[in-house]
């Protein structure tokens, strides 16, 4: 729609909108992590006054120095963000200094696979005190959808000091705040489509807050989609992600039967891809990683549980995903099996943690499920890593274990291929070690025995 149709009408809506189109508008972001900093470095790149909010004193102290602790972005790019004025901090009472605030936290599930909102709620309770008039909020953080209306607005609304009102429908009132919802569309790890190159989609409470949000993104991506209200963008997200998780499952599926009827699913992958109409390549692995695509089915169907609503088909994807890992743990027993070794006490060296390539992101990484039930099954289990030196206690796991050089492969009885860095010599290491098991066809091509593919 034109911007024209929704420009600001009220007086607080259009002194923000002025700061913002003159790039004197100063921008909080809450959570410095792999969706949050790279944001804010954006924001700094168009030389807005950015402050990122942090509760880990260790982030915030590690971008004062101008150090950065997330692989793909260089110390470098901090230094340059710090001499235009980035800063960062974890007193949130410099909140109120800031015109628009943008949310970037987690939202993990919980031990029963429902949605866990603890950080979005506990951030939202530290930005409600410093809540002020003509402030614009938005969340990024996925979830589900409702999550803006239903939990946002009555915290900010119930809890500021102020009694201030969040903007519905065009009120023109002098005690209003903005809220809006454009989720996150970052793809770690992907060089091939730059940033700004990603359509932002923005739904907002209100037409100013829609508009508002839409300037706000508009200034440091080509392209914003404006939709009819927070839960659309909200569902958005979600769909984009079950899309992938769906057709995952589905190729998972289709390589476990490939496997019993002695076929290559990768073979199978690269012909169906010739169809120039029709067909998109999703590839199988040994479970999914990353925060959004395990997550979000659940986030969904959790929703859908509330209106009797009973998500089968998302529910089924889930369920194939999440088993893979333990397919992965059957096929390295079996292949032992075959070498006349048996599972307990046997050494293993699993390659890759990260949950996808050439990226230091362990987010529900595949590779921790597989590392737990290996050791639980007695195996001796170490692993390397190029990009994850350590990996200690996380939501789920407490695995406290290092990262091994790439010595003496045959001293171990398997080599199990989880994320597929791009830094491995495939070919030596099939030459190398004793067993190589390969769950991402890292070594296509290479027809050698001590292979197994699964």
């Amino acid at each position: 729609m034109p911007a024209s149709s929704l420009a600001p009408s009220t007086s607080l809506a259009s002194q923000l909108r002025s700061r913002i189109e003159d790039h004197t508008a100063s921008i909080g972001i809450i959570g410095m992590g792999y969706v949050g900093l790279p944001l804010a470095l954006l924001f700094t790149g168009e030389r807005f006054h950015v402050t990122g909010f942090d509760v880990d004193q260790k982030k915030v102290d590690s971008l004062c120095r101008g150090q950065s602790y997330i692989y793909r972005i260089p110390s470098a790019e901090i230094e340059i963000a710090k001499d235009r004025g980035f800063r960062s901090t974890s007193d949130y009472a410099r909140l109120s200094e800031m015109d628009a605030v943008i949310i970037c936290v987690p939202t993990p599930l919980d031990h029963h696979r429902e949605p866990d909102l603890s950080f979005i709620r506990s951030t939202l309770d530290s930005i409600a005190p410093h809540l002020r008039e003509g402030q614009l909020i938005v969340l990024e953080s996925t979830t589900y959808p409702g999550t803006t209306e239903e939990v946002m607005v009555p915290i900010l609304e119930s809890k500021n000091p102020r009694g201030l009102k969040a903007e519905r429908n065009r009120e023109n009132r002098d005690d209003t705040f903005y809220i809006a919802f454009s989720p996150e569309r970052e793809d770690p790890g992907n060089e091939t489509i730059s940033r700004r190159d990603i359509p932002k989609v923005v739904g907002g409470l209100g037409p100013d807050a829609t508009e508002l949000a839409c300037v706000l993104y508009r200034s440091i991506f080509n392209r914003t989609v404006a939709v009819s209200g927070p839960a659309v963008a909200e569902m958005t997200k979600l769909l984009e992600n079950i899309y992938r998780c769906v057709n995952i499952a589905l190729v998972n599926e289709l390589k476990l039967l490939c496997l019993r009827m002695g076929m290559n699913i990768w073979e199978v992958i690269d012909a169906a891809s010739t169809k120039p109409f029709g067909f998109h390549p999703f590839y199988p692995g040994p479970g999914l990683g990353g925060h959004c695509i395990p997550v979000d089915p659940f986030y969904l169907s959790w929703k859908a549980a509330e209106l009797d609503f009973h998500t089968r088909f998302i529910e089924l994807a889930g369920e194939i995903n999440t088993a893979m890992p333990y397919h992965v743990v059957d096929a390295v027993s079996s292949a032992l099996n075959h070498c006349g070794r048996t599972l307990p006490g046997a050494k293993i060296l699993i390659l890759g943690v990260a949950y996808k390539k050439d990226v230091d992101d362990l987010r529900e990484s595949p590779a921790l499920t597989i590392i737990e039930h290996l050791q639980k099954e007695g195996a001796v289990v170490s692993y390397n890593d190029p990009h994850i030196p350590f990996v200690g206690q996380g939501r789920k796991y407490d695995l406290q274990m290092k990262s091994v050089p790439l010595n003496d492969l045959q001293s171990y009885d398997c080599v199990l291929i989880v994320t597929d860095h791009s830094e491995y010599d495939y070919s030596r290491i099939v030459s190398e070690a004793k067993l190589v098991i390969d769950t991402r066809n890292a070594t296509r091509g290479n027809s050698s025995s001590n292979i197994v593919r699964c």
